[in-house]
């Protein structure tokens, strides 16, 4: 999917993840803030890389600012978020059925 816009997904509030997506300039730049960096850092990452790869996004900048969300909450953030930027989340999207 190609990014085309800027798009928010989450909220701010405990046990779960803000994620913005805004277009590219080549390649994925990811920009983490978490309250469990030390324990869950890679793992965080790993989940955004591996919901971009499967969404087939190659180009976006994603700012990811997690209060100890767990995979499947950043997953779906990151879902929600990709496909709002590209206006897709009001036609009959698979949710949950993208990502595995």
């Amino acid at each position: 999917m190609i990014i085309e816009k800027n798009a928010v997904a989450g909220t701010l509030e405990s046990s779960d993840a803000m994620v913005t997506v805004e277009p590219g300039q080549g390649g994925i730049e990811l920009n983490v803030t978490s309250t469990v960096m030390n324990q869950y850092g890679r793992q965080i990452k790993e989940t955004v890389l591996q919901t971009l790869e499967r969404l087939e996004v190659k180009d976006a900048v994603v700012t990811v600012v997690d209060k100890g969300a767990l995979d499947c909450t950043i997953k779906a953030r990151v879902e929600c978020a990709v496909f709002r930027s590209c206006d897709k989340s009001a036609a009959n999207v698979p949710w949950g059925g993208v990502i595995k």
